[in-house]
């Protein structure tokens, strides 16, 4: 039988900062960006197109709520005030910490056993298939680890005015009296069809282009890499890898992204039902 691979002294410590600052990192980003982030979520939600355009080509008969960015902006602040775009931050902020934790500690370790080291440059040498399967299933750990949050948060921020639940608290409890605990996991199919190529895209890409910013460093600037970071990357220029990385795995995987909104909200019964999102599930995993 093959022993795991020993842990290199600090590396535990080593990911637990990592966690940590990936969570208040996290939590940052997500207070900054949640007036664009309900945005999106209406306009995810919204059966009807987002442009004129589109609602004649169409020929309904219903006027679209939401047509654009500022459209949408303008409506949001008349009807629900400044805080309405910050509907859903609580639980918003209360996923991220146990994501962001269960994501970096499943992935490091995943990485371990794929090397057969825990060190950092035998991480590096993996190869792009197991970067991207090591994301993907740590994406999945930490997506049912979080989930519940995930699905308060958009429930709260998908709804406008008459609010059905005002509060976070009475969301959680009027979904247990209704559901149970396992309604907390509605919706998670497709979430989980959503983050396997979503997390695997991210991680995967980002290892690569890590690799072939290193090697046009290396081509350009022999002697560079002292006093950047332990990569021989700066800062920037990491940040330039998560951000192409990002990108290319939101692009990507964006359309699974709205068959998951419209399956958290049809839960609600505000418009829409499960079974629609359920269909729309269905047609999508058949068209992929």
């Amino acid at each position: 039988m093959v022993s795991p691979p020993m842990e290199e002294p600090g590396q535990l410590k080593r990911a637990m900062i990592d966690s940590t600052a990936g969570a208040i990192a996290g939590c940052v980003s997500r207070t900054v960006t949640s007036p664009l982030d309900v945005i999106k979520i209406r306009f995810q939600v919204q059966l009807e197109p987002t442009t004129s355009w589109a609602l004649a080509q169409r020929s309904l008969s219903g006027p679209s709520k939401y047509t654009g960015m500022v459209q949408a902006t303008k409506d949001i602040f008349r009807e629900e005030g400044l805080p309405g775009f910050w509907r859903g931050n609580v639980p918003a902020l209360l996923m991220v910490m146990p994501y962001t934790a269960i994501q970096f500690t499943v992935l490091n370790r995943l990485k371990t056993y794929a090397a057969g080291s825990s060190k950092t440059e035998a991480h590096k040498q993996l190869s792009p298939y197991l970067s991207y399967i090591s994301g993907a299933l740590a994406g999945c750990a930490a997506t049912v680890g979080s989930y519940p949050f995930d699905l308060l948060r958009t429930i709260l921020a998908s709804q406008g005015e008459p609010k059905i639940y005002p509060t976070m608290r009475s969301a959680f409890i009027d979904i247990i009296r209704t559901r149970g605990f396992r309604g907390m996991y509605a919706g998670l199919s497709p979430t989980l069809v959503e983050i396997v190529p979503y997390a695997g895209l991210q991680f995967g890409t980002y290892d690569t282009f890590k690799r072939w910013t290193t090697s046009w460093n290396l081509r350009h600037y022999p002697n560079y890499g002292l006093g950047n970071t332990e990569d021989g990357l700066s800062s920037f220029q990491l940040f330039l890898c998560g951000l192409a990385a990002g990108t290319c795995a939101k692009l990507l995987c964006h359309p699974l992204d709205v068959v998951k909104k419209r399956f958290q909200k049809g839960y609600e019964g505000i418009q829409d039902t499960v079974q629609e999102w359920n269909n729309m599930l269905t047609e999508t995993c058949l068209t992929l």
